[in-house]
């Protein structure tokens, strides 16, 4: 890492100085102060219902100081009885931050964040015999998450082996979850902080339990964050955190409306990734807000050659075209962030605590599965080429071969707007696939996010649909080689999985989104197709 000191540097002068206003602005209304004290009337009279039961996160660093002795102690259990190998079933906040925990720990983590049949069988041909799984979900009625938990029941019966035993969970005080798991007999049940919500989770229970049991040292990672907790609630001019918010807000009155992230030898592990679901669903409603671009590194597209509409941010020291550079261990880091997302919030006049577009894409991939008909994978493309089918959203150009398709729909972006790919595949054997992001970006020279489906959907999709309307977006699904049944469900995985990539793709069209689906018949000569698709429609 670079070392323990946390802060926040405005690389840009001009910057800095829009940033000044509104720094002298927080400190002036004692904002950090307040929110480190758990004031919920920071962001107005109608978010005070919402963000007074949502401020816990605050201490966490004091108030998860138990989990330490807690976690440990399942720990030796499990290894005592031959188990070490840690799977987590989790969506969004419930895996985004243990991963990121695991990775920059050294320690091994399967995370299954995905309806993808092929990873989930991949992560079931594991040993089973050394396997424990988490399943972490605050209601436990997150429909991957419940998936993953039915399938893992079964495959360790199937192997004769105690499920519950097996099974550890995570969720919140009385949640149906919590019911579930005591009927079930599951292993343990830890229960989070019920007064924060899922992206600002990283130190509880959810972000602890699984990087915990996997061996990371998350004693460590409190003491971090207990380390800038105090500078983080001092209404100071030098306070980070403010600097970070101010300098964001800043940068968004002025027409930047994206947050390109970079890392540049900070020693944190897809940090970027978690970022990217802060800003994401607490800023991005009303038509306004952040939408953070996770990029490969300070030279790459979009952030090398930012324009206007985007402020390239280093998480590390300062390199390349970075504005602002942000430094410091991860627990520190995870806090910091946070801090700064709720003080931004604040400024640019939104709620940052709740994600109210979310829902709507969940809503359409339900009733898609009670309609398993539209789900047979019988409709008719517009056009195919090769391995590659196309579909498109109204208005969207899809006759001629895949470049002439991808060409049209490169340059329909809106002006100051933004590309999303979503591939709704594997993203351990198709992980190639997010190498189009910065192809697409180069080419077109438009700020291009990308994301796995359904994973982004409880992150980046609540900006989709809420934030500026502006994005242009790009599906990838993939033909189902070997499908998973969903124990006592009438779907399987796959079937859920091109629910899901066609009920998003629909509440999208409805806001005026154009949406082009490329549909890889066979996924590994689809893939290739594309790429050189995508290449040649940038010359």
């Amino acid at each position: 890492m670079t070392g323990d000191e946390t802060g926040v540097e405005l690389v840009d002068a001009e910057l800095a100085g829009k940033a000044a206003p509104l720094v002298e602005r927080l400190v002036a209304d004692q904002a950090a102060s307040k929110l480190a004290a758990q004031d919920a009337t920071l962001w107005g009279p109608d978010a005070e219902s919402e963000a007074s039961i949502r401020l816990s996160w605050t201490s966490l660093h004091k108030s998860s100081r138990p989990l330490i002795g807690e976690i440990e102690a399942l720990r030796t259990e499990l290894q005592s009885e031959g188990v070490d190998r840690v799977v987590l079933a989790g969506m969004g906040g419930s895996s985004l931050a243990p991963e990121v925990i695991a990775a920059t720990e050294g320690v091994a983590l399967t995370v299954l964040d995905t309806t993808d049949a092929g990873q989930v069988a991949d992560a079931l041909a594991g040993d089973l015999e050394r396997t424990v799984i988490v399943v972490s979900s605050k209601s436990g009625g997150t429909v991957e998450t419940d998936s993953h938990r039915r399938i893992f029941a079964k495959a360790f019966t199937d192997a004769g082996i105690d499920a519950a035993r097996r099974i550890v969970v995570v969720t919140d005080p009385g949640s149906p979850f919590s019911e579930l798991s005591e009927k079930e007999g599951y292993r343990k049940t830890f229960l989070a902080d019920p007064h924060v919500g899922g992206r600002y989770s990283a130190l509880t229970a959810f972000g602890l339990v699984p990087a915990g049991l996997a061996g990371a040292d998350i004693a460590r990672l409190l003491d971090q964050a207990a380390a800038v907790a105090a500078v983080l609630g001092t209404d100071s001019a030098d306070n980070p955190a403010i600097k970070l918010a101010a300098a964001w807000a800043a940068a968004h009155e002025g027409g930047a409306e994206k947050v390109v992230l970079a890392d540049t030898g900070s020693g944190i592990k897809g940090f970027p990734d978690w970022a990217e679901q802060l800003i994401a669903e607490s800023t991005g409603k009303l038509g306004t807000g952040l939408l953070p671009v996770a990029v490969e590194g300070p030279e790459a597209p979009g952030f090398a050659d930012a324009k206007s509409d985007a402020t390239p941010v280093a998480v590390g020291h300062p390199e390349g075209a970075a504005k602002i550079s942000v430094t410091g261990p991860l627990g520190a880091q995870f806090l910091l962030w946070e801090f700064a997302t709720a003080l931004a919030g604040r400024l640019i006049g939104i709620n940052p605590f709740d994600q109210p577009d979310v829902e709507a894409a969940k809503k359409a991939a339900r009733a898609l599965l009670d309609e398993p008909e539209k789900l047979s994978g019988k409709e008719t493309p517009a056009t195919v080429d090769g391995a590659v089918e196309v579909f498109g959203s109204e208005g969207v150009a899809t006759d001629g071969k895949l470049v002439d398709v991808l060409r049209a729909f490169f340059g329909s972006v809106a002006d100051g707007g933004y590309f999303a790919v979503q591939a709704y595949l594997d993203r351990l054997d198709d992980a190639s696939t997010s190498l189009l992001r910065g192809e697409i970006a180069k080419r077109t020279g438009v700020q291009t996010t990308f994301g796995w489906g359904p994973r982004f959907l409880h992150s980046t999709g609540q900006y989709h649909k809420g934030g500026h309307q502006n994005g242009s977006f790009l599906q990838i699904t993939g033909a189902v080689a070997e499908d998973l049944a969903v124990p006592d469900r009438p779907y399987t995985l796959g079937q859920l999985q091109h629910a899901q990539a066609l009920g998003d793709g629909q509440v999208l069209a409805e806001h005026g989104r154009p949406v082009l689906r490329l549909h890889l018949t066979d996924r590994a000569a689809g893939l290739a197709e594309l790429v050189r698709a995508v290449q040649e429609a940038g010359e």
